[in-house]
This record gives C-alpha cells, structure tokens and sequence, in this order.
C-alpha cells in the first residue's frame, strides 16, 4: 500500500493507492485544513487513524525538498522523509516538491480530467510547462527522458520577480513593493494576490462595491468570496479583479511556456483554476499568454489545459514513490 498526499498552505490530502499491474487504483482520499494541525506529522497519524499497514509513503510539500527535508514556504512546518516514514510506519518515507508531483500525474490522467483552453496537438517529445496557482504559486515541469518518457523537475519559478506590462501594473507593482520589499509573481498569481488586486483596486481606482461584500470578506475566505461575488454578478470590483488575475495568470503562463520551451503544453493545476474556469476562458488569460511580441505565432501553437482531478498530486506522489523505491513486493 502507499500512502501518498499533497500538503499545502491551504489543504492537506492524502490518499492511499494500491498497485493494479502498472496503474495505480486510490482505495481513500481525504482533505484537511493544513492549519487545524501543527505538523504533517499529526495529519498523517489522523488520517491512518493507528491502522492500515503502508509500504510507502510519499508527500509533496509546498516548499523545496533538500537533502531529504522541506521547510514549507507558506506554513510553519519542518518536515523531513524520516519523520513521515515514522508517522505512517512505512518501510520508506520520501519528500517531494508538490508541483514536481503534480507534474509525475499528468501523462497518468485520461483526457477527460482537462479542460481545453487553447487546443493544439502537442510536439510528442516537447517539454510540458506545469503552472498552479493556489495559497501560492507552483512550477515544474516535465522533460522527455529517453525511453523512460517524463522526467518531472521542480522548481520555485513562482518566486520570480513579477514585471509589470503597463502603467497600471507599475502602479500595482509600487502599492505591492510598500508592503512588501520584493514582489514576485506569487504575490499576485495565487489566492492572496487575487485579494491583492481587489484591495488595490478599491483602494486605488475607488471602484465601488455592492452592499454587504466588504462584511464577507471580512468574514469568510477572501478568494472564494470574490469568485463568488463575481459569478452572481453583483460586484464590479471582484469581476475585474478577476479580469486582471486571468490576464496576470495567463502572462506567468506565458513567460514559463518560453522559459521552458515548452511545445509539450503549458499545464495549469492547483484549486484557482478548475474553480474560474469561466473566467480563464474569456479571453484576458489567452492575449496575455499569446502577448510576447516576436514569439506570439510560437505561443499560439502551444496547447494550453486546465487539470480538473483533485488528486492530482496524491496521484504523482504515489507514482514519484513508486518509481523512487520500485516495485512493491
């Protein structure tokens, strides 16, 4: 059996998977909220609840994984492969970027877990970008490893610097660096920077806002409402909050599809995009995408999707463990 998960800032979920000749069949998943717990550890030893014996165990953190152990960029968490070996007394415990997970999932998943945002046949042996915008922003991506196939590398790109595109951005930008010294790309391409841009939108441009909005924000998770507000159509500031998001999204998108070269496919993941995909398919996340100067025609060849299976990232950690360790006896 491996236990396999994908620990973020937001949500922690772990599955357990059992080897079916060369696939991987999930028997459980479930999801907690990270900050209800004070370590992996203690989430690990709620979710095995004392029973249930695991060959392997495999999580992938929101963090970069050196020599064994990760230091969580948006949690208070230490861990290490040898303290989940021992919360779920496996045989073996290992580490792994949560996005480098996600990525050793998509050549597992079936056609009909993504969502087409820009459709192009895919170069069979082009590098796959992987982008995901959560509580922060994720990259890695996939490179073709002879005839093994995918070979999936992390990477912190989400900490990149962010480089405004127009006046507005660079006043964006400015409200962003009094707050916070450095602005990187996360800081506006995650669910906090959407929160972000509406504030600086209020703030800034005075677009006004509906009675009650500012009462849920105050109260509930501040992304969702604002995707919320928006489909029900009752708050300009959240629409175009969101308008700019997509562009800034589909601009991130961009950058990493030319960094990469990436004529595989740019795959975006995590839980922000399944949950605007209206928005993402309205046009501002595509022309900013596209919008590279000399290289517009290349980037409009290149297939764009949505991952819309929520365990994703489990999948890749059971499949990462499994290609790490070998075949369960």
């Amino acid at each position: 059996m491996i236990l396999a998960g994908d620990a973020g800032g937001t949500k922690t979920n772990l599955a357990l998977f059992r080897p079916r000749g060369t696939a991987l069949a999930c028997e459980e998943i479930r999801s907690f909220t990270s900050r209800d717990f004070p370590s992996l550890e203690a989430i690990l030893k709620e979710f095995l609840g004392g029973g249930g014996e695991v060959d392997l165990a495999c999580v992938g953190v929101a963090g970069p994984v050196l020599s064994g152990e990760s230091r969580l960029t948006n949690l208070p968490w230490v861990v290490s492969e040898e303290s989940v070996r021992l919360a779920c007394g496996a045989r073996r415990g290992l580490l792994v970027n949560d996005l480098q997970a996600t990525a050793f999932a998509v050549p597992h998943l079936p056609p009909d877990k993504f969502a087409v945002l820009q459709e192009r046949e895919a170069e069979p042996r082009g590098t796959v970008a992987v982008i995901a915008a959560g509580t922060g922003l994720g990259v890695a991506f996939l490179a073709r490893s002879g005839e093994k196939g995918y070979l999936p590398l992390a990477s912190e790109g989400g900490h990149m610097g962010f480089s405004p595109r127009d006046e507005r951005e660079a006043s964006l930008h400015a409200w962003l660096r009094a707050q916070y010294g450095r602005v990187s790309v996360e800081r506006l391409v995650s669910g906090p920077g959407l929160y972000a841009i509406y504030r600086f939108l209020r703030e800034t441009e005075r677009i006004p806002e509906a009675p009650g909005v500012e009462e849920r924000l105050s109260l509930e998770d501040p992304p969702r409402v604002i995707a919320e507000e928006r489909q029900a159509g009752r708050s300009a500031a959240s629409r175009e909050a969101l308008r700019v998001f997509a562009s800034l999204y589909g601009a991130a998108a961009g950058d990493l599809a030319l960094a990469f070269l990436a004529t595989g496919g740019v795959i975006l993941g995590g839980g922000i995009a399944p949950a605007i995909l209206p928005v993402l398919s309205e046009g501002a996340f595509l022309e900013a995408f596209l919008a590279k100067g000399r290289f517009r025609e290349f980037l409009s060849r290149v297939a764009v999707k949505v991952i819309l299976c929520e365990k994703a990232a489990p999948l890749g950690s059971a499949h990462y463990a499994l290609d790490m360790a070998g075949p369960l006896s």
